[in-house]
């Protein structure tokens, strides 16, 4: 692979990459350093890869690798408070319940939500990438479905709870009410 061909990938691969991160990492900080030795590593080591065409798979391996190195070097948890106080919500975001859902995953199932069915790759992709067989791949993202499931399901759960007390509570209180 070309120099030029080297650059043109990594561009095109730049927001799945800090993706990917992201679902492992969840600080921007690390997500940023982890990507940019990925680059690195996969710059020097290019030589290594043998077909163009497996350049995603590779260097997402790469960077999962990555991203492990870095947990396993500091071994602390990014608080939920912490991370969203860096996070800019709008009332527009309205995919934060699948989101939080998703970041309660075990790490394992959350790395294969975030490539599977945010940055697309296939089933053998996956396989490739984590080093383990197809087989295991759909039971995890079955297992991460039905969780999924449950976590959303309660949430809206406590989402209608929560509508129809304060329905009941502006009743008794008389707010609410127009003005006659």
């Amino acid at each position: 692979m070309t120099k030029d061909a080297f650059i043109r990938e990594v561009r095109n691969a730049e927001a799945m990459l800090y993706h990917i991160s992201k679902s492992i990492l969840k600080n921007d900080s690390d997500c940023g350093d982890a990507v940019q030795e990925t680059l690195l590593k996969a710059y020097e080591k290019l030589p290594m890869l043998k077909e163009e065409k497996f350049f995603r798979t590779w260097i997402t391996r790469i960077l999962i690798n990555e991203c492990k190195g870095i947990l396993r070097k500091q071994k602390k948890v990014v608080q939920y408070e912490d991370y969203m106080g860096n996070e800019r919500l709008s009332e527009e975001n309205r995919y934060h319940h699948l989101y939080m859902a998703i970041m309660e995953l075990p790490e394992d199932l959350r790395i294969l939500v975030t490539l599977y069915y945010i940055e697309g790759f296939s089933q053998k992709e996956i396989s490739e990438i984590l080093e383990i067989p197809e087989g295991t791949i759909k039971s995890r993202l079955s297992r991460a479905r039905d969780f999924l499931k449950t976590q959303l399901s309660d949430e809206e759960e406590k989402s209608s709870i929560f509508r129809k007390n304060s329905k009941m509570s502006n009743k008794v209180t008389g707010k609410g009410k127009m003005p006659c």
